[in-house]
């Protein structure tokens, strides 16, 4: 015990007197001013004194500089670029490449282990859960890792010398790796150095061939990141055998919105592609979500302003509810939108659609119905399904979710929603018009919490005024199958609420298992999406795609078509042309009555983001439309750049919500302010006025005082 408690001690005392150290030498070199030698000016001036001293006593001067170098490295201290100038400028290319390379790698790894030695202990003891994740990928993915950062120089070389101290990586592998991976630096740099020698007046600047190694220190990032991609791509294709010629220049997985989209444009610019679906062409959006889900709530509005007749001036009525005959309405809208996204419009397109279970075999093979298809191109466009959460004796009843509520044949008596989301609160509003009596749950102190508070004010007001229960701040603890019940809990209080049926509406989960991803190692995002970059490829191969609801980061319909495009397009024409996928204007809309529609930032956003904003504000209870409609109710939301009405986001309560805010998201899309949608003109009476409405009040926000004030001045020296 006490060697071990000496060697602690003298391993301190051996940390504390390297930190000295180390600060005294900060210290000197701040105070002899050493910074102010490490600069461009002062080399070309002293570069003839150094130059004459190196013809005397070159094994000196190589010696000293490499000293230098390497001390300057290790220290971390500023002026690596101007020495690798000056050793091109001193020594040529090719000794100067030389003495560079080894003194910085040694410099490097000198400060690597300093690190190591002060602080690695400390912070793995420290935060070691949370490094736990990140030394298992540094110990799979060290050597890789270690060489992106040195050929893409996103980071500071300091910064990388002194983090890689703190992992596990072998002292080794650091040197051999950065030695490998600064070469291409070192040589654009060192021969810049060797140009820049050459220059006695400002003159010399213009020289082509200075000029040339400036272009090429510009140039290496986008030289380095293809290099990285193509030492990637590589690592992953080499496993597969690459087929001499393919069946298929693609092959969608999933023929929900992003595969039909994606499939129909490679099949128009006359690429071969194949469609493989193993239950229904059209996806979730037509068989189970968007489509179905929007011919409930038609039906639950139609009664619900049956039971507002004397608001119309019409006598009351009373309509029976006839829910199979609702549910037969709603098969009957499916049957008629089939069609669009049917097998044969889409054959008769040069798309062959295969139905079946599809697993990819390798970036190049997809089997299906036992049959092995080459293909240049995967496209993954699985789509998404219902989350289901671990409620204790969830399982023991018959649950329903989006995929199956369309089964059910009568109407529930008492229905629990849970989710306060999107789906949940178009389900619960529906069922409750329907004569249902609803409890809808909901975790967090209000619903649709990815919107502003006032929205939701305005949502849950209209819920409890139809009979919804509307249980915020609820969390659901169990499910007593017995008598069938929902156990929850708020501010420590249990309550039991008796149900006929429940549906779980608490978000989707990507598909993403059940094809082959696994076997080939396709990265997976923490939330369970697949992982893609900007031209949506996956990370680890570059001929396999992903949109839709399986990557996100929005799971809508329209944004799985708009991906589609990018996906098509960058798979069949790449590396020829290639497009980033663009998510700046992003429009949604939660089909509540009133609907909740929003584009760009709300409020909410903009705070987390530090983002600055004006608010301007309409409210729709004073539109014309609205009041002839007895619709009076809601707003319009607009975030502006302060100081210009530059449109950040915009969020729409009300009627028809969904639909009038399409001219902001034109208005987002082609930089148009709010002065040009206030000089458009909008068909009276109309809803679409609100957004002039809203304009107007920006307008008045902002009209220049002293010019009006100026005005007043002038009209009554015309009056006088």
């Amino acid at each position: 015990m006490k060697l071990y408690c000496s060697g602690m001690k003298s391993s301190k005392t051996t940390k504390i007197t390297i930190l000295l150290v180390i600060m005294a030498l900060f210290v000197a070199a701040r105070y002899y001013g050493i910074g102010e030698y490490l600069t461009l000016d002062s080399f070309k001036s002293h570069q003839q004194l150094l130059q004459t001293y190196l013809i005397e006593n070159p094994v000196q001067m190589i010696g000293a500089f490499f000293v230098v170098y390497v001390l300057s490295t290790a220290l971390s201290l500023p002026g690596a670029t101007i020495l690798t100038l000056a050793g091109g400028a001193l020594f040529g290319l090719g000794w100067g490449f030389l003495i560079v390379s080894f003194a910085s790698t040694l410099g490097a790894t000198l400060a690597f282990l300093g690190s190591r030695f002060l602080f690695k202990d400390l912070i793995q003891n420290k935060f070691s859960e949370k490094l736990a994740s990140i030394n298992e990928g540094i110990k799979k993915e060290g050597s890789f890792y270690l060489l992106t950062l040195r050929l893409v120089p996103i980071f500071p070389f300091f910064l990388i010398n002194l983090v890689m101290g703190l992992t596990s990586i072998k002292v080794s592998t650091f040197f051999f790796i950065s030695q490998i991976g600064m070469i291409p630096g070192t040589l654009v740099y060192v021969n810049a150095g060797t140009e820049i020698a050459k220059i006695d007046s400002l003159k010399g600047i213009l020289s082509p061939t200075l000029l040339a190694s400036f272009f090429m220190m510009g140039l290496l990032p986008l030289l380095s990141q293809s290099l990285i991609r193509y030492l990637k791509n590589r690592k992953f294709l080499s496993r597969y055998q690459k087929p001499k010629k393919f069946d298929y220049n693609m092959i969608v997985i999933g023929a929900g919105s992003a595969g039909l989209v994606s499939a129909y444009i490679a099949a128009a610019v006359k690429a071969k592609v194949a469609l493989i679906e193993k239950h229904k062409m059209g996806g979730d959006c037509l068989n189970t979500g968007c489509v179905p889900s929007k011919a409930l709530i038609k039906s639950a509005k139609i009664h619900s302003y049956i039971k507002r007749a004397d608001e119309f001036g019409l006598d009351p009525v009373e309509a029976q509810v006839n829910f199979p005959k609702i549910m037969e309405r709603i098969q009957k809208v499916i049957q008629d939108i089939e069609p669009h996204d049917s097998v044969e419009r889409y054959q008769s397109l040069g798309v062959d659609c295969i139905k079946g279970t599809a697993m990819i075999q390798s970036p190049y093979e997809v089997e299906v119905n036992g049959k092995v298809l080459t293909t240049k191109n995967i496209v993954i466009a699985t789509g998404a399904g219902p989350l289901i959460p671990k409620i204790p004796g969830l399982n023991e009843v018959s649950f329903l979710t989006s995929d199956n509520i369309w089964q059910l044949k009568e109407l529930p008596k008492k229905l629990v929603v849970l989710g306060g989301g999107p789906i949940g609160c178009e389900l619960a509003q529906s069922f409750a018009r329907l004569g249902s009596e609803v409890y809808l749950v909901e975790m967090n102190d209000r619903l649709l919490s990815k919107e502003d508070p006032d929205v939701s004010v305005d949502v849950q007001k209209r819920f409890v005024a139809e009979g919804v229960h509307v249980l915020t701040g609820h969390r659901a603890l169990k499910i007593k199958s017995s008598d069938k019940s929902l156990v929850t809990e708020s501010q420590g209080l249990e309550k039991d609420i008796p149900f006929d049926q429940i549906i779980v509406a608490l978000g989707r989960k990507a598909n993403i298992t059940g094809f082959g991803l696994e076997k080939l190692g396709i990265e997976i995002s923490k939330q369970g999406t697949v992982v893609a970059d900007e031209f949506l490829r996956t990370t680890n191969y570059p001929n396999i795609y992903t949109c839709g609801d399986v990557t996100g980061p929005y799971q809508f319909t329209h944004t799985a078509s708009h991906q589609a495009w990018y996906v098509a397009v960058n798979a069949l024409f790449s590396p020829f042309k290639k497009f980033a996928v663009d998510y700046r204007v992003i429009p949604w809309c939660t089909f509540t009555d009133p609907e909740v529609a929003r584009v760009g930032l709300n409020e909410l956003e903009a705070k987390e983001k530090n983002i600055s904003y004006e608010v301007t504000k309409y409210g729709i209870d004073d539109l014309d439309r609205a009041i002839a409609d007895s619709e009076a109710h809601g707003f319009v939301k607009v975030l502006t750049k302060p100081g210009s009405d530059k449109i950040l986001g915009v969020t729409i309560v009300g009627h028809h919500a969904g639909d009038i805010i399409s001219e902001y998201v034109t208005a987002m899309k082609y930089n148009l302010g709010l002065n040009k949608i206030l000089g458009t003109i909008h068909i009276y009476p109309t809803l679409s006025e609100a957004n002039k409405f809203a304009a107007g009040n920006w307008k008045k926000a902002h009209a220049p005082k002293k010019v009006l004030e100026f005005l007043k001045s002038f009209h009554q020296w015309r009056r006088n």
